[in-house]
């Protein structure tokens, strides 16, 4: 799903008051923080990351990674933090309703 830009903007404002969910460090995207990252989109649909300067990925391409292997879209990314959306597949969560 491609995210419009008032989509992401829209995601960008919503991501803006959460705490990093998923924190990478010297182990990169590994299986295990692919399994968490699904895990919370499953359950939230946005999270926001962390990358600590022990990891050997820029922060771009730690983001993009983690949103391939997701299958997600990457929202935002500023400093050392990014934020990723995906649609989920549960219905007993309330969806974010995009624009």
């Amino acid at each position: 799903m491609a995210l419009t830009g008032k989509n992401i903007r829209q995601l960008r404002s919503l991501a803006h008051h959460l705490n990093p969910t998923i924190i990478i460090g010297k182990g990169d995207v590994n299986d295990g923080t692919v399994e968490q990252a699904n895990a919370a989109l499953e359950a939230h649909e946005l999270i926001k990351c962390s990358v600590l300067d022990t990891s050997s990925l820029d922060v771009r391409e730690a983001a993009s990674e983690l949103a391939e292997r997701c299958s997600a879209e990457v929202v935002q990314v500023i400093g050392r933090k990014f934020s990723i959306y995906r649609e989920t597949s549960r219905d007993d969560i309330e969806k974010i309703k995009l624009d």
